[in-house]
């Protein structure tokens, strides 16, 4: 089934192999891939604004449809 682009890419798995440095710096090497993974990933993508309820009254009102019924648009009021 398709997910229309909610899709992430995998997370990458951080591997240090031929490791001719101690387990200090490998822990140190690991730790810097890990932060420049998370400051260079892309931001979250904004939350959906939602209608202004006066928006709403006047698109409803303008279309001849009671406020108080039923959304005819299928999000919540």
């Amino acid at each position: 089934m398709a997910r229309n682009g909610s899709r992430r890419p995998a997370r990458p798995r951080i591997e240090i192999r031929r490791a001719a440095a101690s387990p200090e710096e490998t822990a140190a090497i690991a730790a810097a891939i890990e932060q420049f993974l998370k400051d260079s990933a892309p931001r979250p993508a904004p939350a959906e604004r939602a209608v202004s309820p006066w928006l709403r009254a006047a698109l409803l009102e303008n279309a001849g449809l009671d406020p108080a019924g039923p959304d005819p648009w299928g999000s919540p009021s």
